[in-house]
């Protein structure tokens, strides 16, 4: 298996064209749950980490090293299950679109028309104007995430499969880089970002999860 890129998210001018020419934009459907503002969330909190865990899937002996310590509070703008054959989906079965700050609390009147797909997470809004209550495109993407959930164990697992758009979840754990390898030379690698200022390849959470709290439904 070839090493993975992790992607956040791609300007809105180049999604429109693939969506359009490649016929994505038909199959791009909110998750279950309802769209939402929730003013007053801050900023994810990361301290360095140190140690590590190795797992055994599928006949790869898979090594997730803490990078960060990480807690967020943050309103769920999107979810994407994957439930392929994949090693990825088998370690992250579901990706979680989360906001906080203004994207958080406009996210009810703006429709930022959120979706997921191939581990990409993508947002774009019929008329630039309005963002005016956020800012610029820079300032959506400083305050938003895609996070690729590696649930700790089983009872976070379903936890996890039940977080909806909508909700507000506390999550606490790591960020990780992941590196797997197979007895027939294969191999699988995630490498986390390291900050919310970032975009684009590499810019996605890759995060261990160890507890889950949902504070509120939507």
């Amino acid at each position: 298996m070839n090493g993975v890129q992790t992607n956040r998210r791609i300007p809105l001018l180049i999604f429109l064209v693939l969506a359009l020419s490649t016929g994505w934009l038909s199959t791009y459907l909110h998750s279950d749950g309802t769209r939402r503002s929730l003013a007053g969330l801050p900023e994810p909190i990361q301290t360095q980490a140190q140690g590590s865990i190795t797992k055994q899937i599928d006949g790869y002996s898979v090594e997730i090293t803490y990078r960060f310590n990480y807690t967020i509070d943050a309103l769920v703008v999107s979810t994407r299950n994957y439930d392929g054959d994949a090693l990825a989906d088998k370690l992250a079965p579901v990706d979680l679109g989360l906001a906080w700050g203004k994207v958080a609390a406009f996210n009810g009147s703006i429709d930022f028309n959120w979706d997921q797909h191939d581990r990409w997470i993508y947002w774009h809004v019929d008329d630039i104007a309005d963002l005016a209550p956020v800012g610029t495109n820079a300032d959506v993407d400083r305050q938003y995430s895609n996070n690729h959930s590696i649930p700790a164990d089983n009872s976070v697992k379903k936890q996890l499969e039940q977080i909806k758009r909508g909700d507000r979840v506390k999550l606490e754990g790591y960020l990780v880089d992941v590196y797997a390898t197979h007895p027939d030379g294969s191999w699988f690698e995630w490498n986390t970002s390291e900050s919310r200022l970032d975009s684009g390849d590499g810019a996605c959470e890759v995060f261990y999860i160890t507890k889950i709290e949902i504070i509120g439904q939507g």
